[in-house]
C-alpha cells in the first residue's frame, strides 16, 4: 500500500513511470523520473535520493516511456490499482509529475517527454483536472528547448514547481550546495513564469537546530514582493517541510520545524497577497 513517506521509484516495477501518494498533491502522483542514474546539478541538503551524484540525466528511451506511461495510467484509469494500492481517500489522480532522481529539465529529450506525455493524455482521455507537472530547481531555464517544453506544458493543464529554498547566494549554497546567482534565479524564474503557470515550492526546516534566520525570511520575501510589484504573476507558494528523512550527510543535522513556526512565515508571505499551501 502506498503512503505519504514512501516514495519508491521502483514501487511499479518500471524504469521511467511510479506511483506515490503526494502530500502536497492530494492524492496519486504519477510521476516520471528522467535521472535514474540519480545525478543531479544540485545537491539539497534534504535530498531523500540515495547515492546522489552531479550530473545530467542519461539518455531516455522514449519508446519505453511512452509504453510505462500508457500502461499505468490505463491501471490506474480503468484497473484496480486504486482500491488494491492506494489508501482510501487519496484514491484520486492529482498529476503527472516530472520529477524523480535528479533535475528533470536536464534530459537532452525533455521537450519529446512532453509531448508523449500530451499525446498519452489525448489518447486515454486523461481529464482536464490531472495536471501535468515539473517540479524543477529552475537551474537551466536559459536554454531555448526547455523554455520550448515549457510552453508546450501549458497546453496540457500544466504547472511549473520552481525550487527556491533560499533567497540569498549564501543560502542558496548553505541549502541547495549551489554556486547559482541570485539574479539569474530571479531571469530564470520570470522564464518560468511567462511560458507556464509557475508555483514556487519552499522547503523550510532546521539546520543544526537553529531555525531559518529572520535575514532567511527577509530575503525572501523581498524577492517575491518584488516579482509581485513588477507584475510577474506567481501562482502561489508551495511552503513545506521534512516529511520523510534525507538520504544526504547532513541528515542528522536537518529537523523539522513546529508548526507554528510554518505558519508564521505562511502569514508573512499570505501578506504580500499571495496564495501560500503549507504541508508539514
Amino acid at each position: 500500500m502506498l503512503n505519504v513517506v514512501d516514495h519508491d521509484r521502483n514501487s511499479a516495477a518500471l524504469r521511467y513511470v511510479y506511483p506515490v501518494v503526494s502530500r502536497r498533491a492530494g492524492g496519486v502522483s504519477v510521476g516520471i523520473n528522467l535521472n535514474p542514474n540519480n545525478a543531479c546539478n544540485w545537491r539539497c541538503l534534504y535530498c531523500q535520493v540515495p547515492d546522489l551524484v552531479r550530473g545530467t540525466a542519461p539518455p531516455v528511451d522514449l519508446a519505453l516511456l511512452e509504453v510505462e506511461l500508457r500502461g499505468f495510467l490505463n491501471q490506474l484509469l480503468h484497473g484496480d490499482f486504486m482500491q488494491s494500492r492506494v489508501p482510501e481517500g487519496a484514491r484520486r489522480i492529482n498529476d503527472i509529475a516530472l520529477s524523480g532522481n535528479g533535475e528533470p529539465t536536464s534530459a537532452a529529450e525533455f521537450v519529446a517527454v512532453i509531448e508523449i506525455i500530451a499525446r498519452v493524455r489525448t489518447a486515454l482521455a486523461v481529464p482536464d483536472t490531472v495536471k501535468t507537472v515539473l517540479i524543477s530547481n529552475g537551474s537551466l531555464l536559459h536554454r531555448l528547448d526547455v523554455q520550448q517544453g515549457l510552453r508546450e506544458m501549458a497546453k496540457i493543464h500544466g504547472e511549473v514547481w520552481f525550487k527556491l529554498d533560499r533567497a540569498s547566494a549564501a543560502g542558496m549554497l548553505r541549502v541547495n550546495d549551489t554556486h547559482a546567482r541570485i539574479d539569474k534565479v530571479r531571469e530564470y524564474l520570470i522564464q518560468s513564469i511567462a511560458a507556464c503557470p509557475t508555483w514556487l515550492q519552499t522547503c523550510w526546516f532546521a539546520l543544526d537546530g537553529e531555525s531559518p534566520s529572520v535575514q532567511d525570511e527577509d530575503d525572501y520575501l523581498d524577492f517575491v514582493g518584488g516579482l509581485l510589484r513588477e507584475g510577474h504573476p506567481l501562482q502561489g507558494v508551495l511552503l513545506y517541510g521534512l516529511a520523510r528523512p534525507s538520504m544526504q550527510a547532513e541528515a542528522p543535522r536537518l529537523s523539522a520545524l513546529p508548526e507554528a513556526a510554518m505558519q508564521n512565515f505562511a502569514d508573512r508571505i499570505l501578506a504580500l497577497g499571495l496564495p501560500v499551501k503549507v504541508s508539514a
